[in-house]
């Protein structure tokens, strides 16, 4: 398979700097890194794809034969490269950029070329909220079992008395370059994992890890209007880090439970109003439930079952703003049920009384037949 114009791999135009090239392959190492995504086999080809892009156009001599030359001019001069007319020029710049990257992936990060240091992970925990409560806001306990710093050695992971060694596999640098024919790749030294020392006599208490799992009660505040979906960020509540580390943070995700009478549909509320036949005919009012309490909805004469009225304002306030939604009622006409032999008697006079008038009393159901009519006859002439 032929392969994509390197620009447009790295989605950038041709005249772009080193400072666009070297952010735009940032962003998509990290998207399709392999170890973002297992057993990913196309992710996996477009890591690869975006390395070759880089490696080429972050070096300006390669990106110079390649804007001249094409794919066979990078070929071509590897190949002399290979058979000894010198090294890639590239592959320091490529190092770092790849330390970058990798240290993004996995929460690491290095103080001034030291030891690596990693941001404790964010945790999720789920919220079931009843409609109103998610409505007016309100404050709820919960408990999260987390990671949290060893208090006997305060994260250290070292035995009381004792204190961690540098490590001497990479010099207490947390790195150590490794060399994979003319790349020098900068790594994470395998002995400490990247923490540039060793804990010879460990903390009984954590084991020499430096955190311990505890269970800590917290109080959350949930702000009024929030919906499925949203997040309340608690910060520095997430697991501690390692290495001196800062804490990563706790989103508390809410999901609103189905109301028995009301649908919510982001700020606005929805839900069904039944009335009588009598009421729709003549007209009347009608009790209704909101979040504010009974409001009277006034029903006209003859209100067709499905007709919707609307009241301002009594909907949700946005979580984000100070307006307010309103309130749908649909109107749903209900048919008597479990009628008296008297009952039937009346609803049947009743009846031949509207039938005798023809359809004026029946509108829709006029044209419907009329309608039903022209189909048919249309359909065969």
């Amino acid at each position: 398979m032929a392969k994509r114009d390197y620009y447009k791999v790295l989605d950038l135009p041709r005249n772009s700097g080193e400072a666009e090239i070297k952010k735009a392959y940032r962003r998509l190492a990290m998207k399709y890194h392999p170890d973002r995504n297992p057993g990913d086999h196309e992710a996996e080809e477009r890591f690869k794809e975006a390395k070759e892009a880089y490696e080429v156009l972050s070096d300006a001599g390669k990106r110079a034969v390649y804007d001249q030359y094409g794919h066979q001019g990078v070929e071509a001069s590897r190949n002399a490269s290979a058979a000894g007319a010198g090294g890639f020029h590239g592959a320091e710049a490529f190092s770092d950029i790849f330390g970058d990257v990798f240290g993004d992936i996995f929460g690491g990060a290095r103080r001034g070329g030291g030891p690596a240091v990693f941001r404790g992970a964010d945790l999720r925990y789920e919220i079931g909220l009843d409609l109103a409560e998610a409505v007016f806001g309100r404050t709820v306990e919960i408990d999260v079992n987390k990671f949290v710093e060893c208090e006997l050695c305060h994260g250290s992971g070292a035995a009381r008395g004792s204190n961690p060694v540098t490590c001497d596999t990479c010099a207490g640098t947390g790195q150590v370059r490794v060399s994979q024919g003319f790349f020098t790749l900068q790594q994470t030294c395998p002995h400490c994992r990247g923490a540039g020392r060793i804990v010879r006599n460990p903390c009984d208490h954590c084991l020499g890890q430096g955190r311990i799992r505890r269970g800590k009660k917290l109080s959350v505040k949930i702000p009024a209007g929030v919906d499925s979906g949203d997040r309340v960020r608690l910060a520095g509540e997430g697991e501690a880090g390692r290495n001196g580390g800062p804490p990563g943070d706790l989103y508390v995700e809410v999901q609103v439970r189905e109301h028995a009478i009301f649908e919510r549909d982001g700020t606005n509320l929805s839900c069904e109003v039944p009335i009588s036949l009598a009421t729709a005919a003549l007209g009347g009012s009608v009790e209704v439930p909101t979040l504010d309490g009974q409001v009277v909805l006034k029903i006209p004469a003859e209100t067709q079952s499905g007709r919707v009225f609307r009241l301002r304002d009594k909907g949700v306030k946005s979580v984000r703003g100070t307006s307010r939604g309103d309130l749908f009622c649909h109107v749903v006409v209900e048919t008597p049920v479990n009628l008296s032999h008297e009952q039937r008697e009346l609803l049947r006079s009743l009846d031949e009384s509207l039938r005798s008038d023809g359809h004026r009393h029946a509108p829709r159901q006029k044209s419907f037949f009329e309608g039903v009519k022209r189909f048919f006859s249309g359909s065969s002439s």
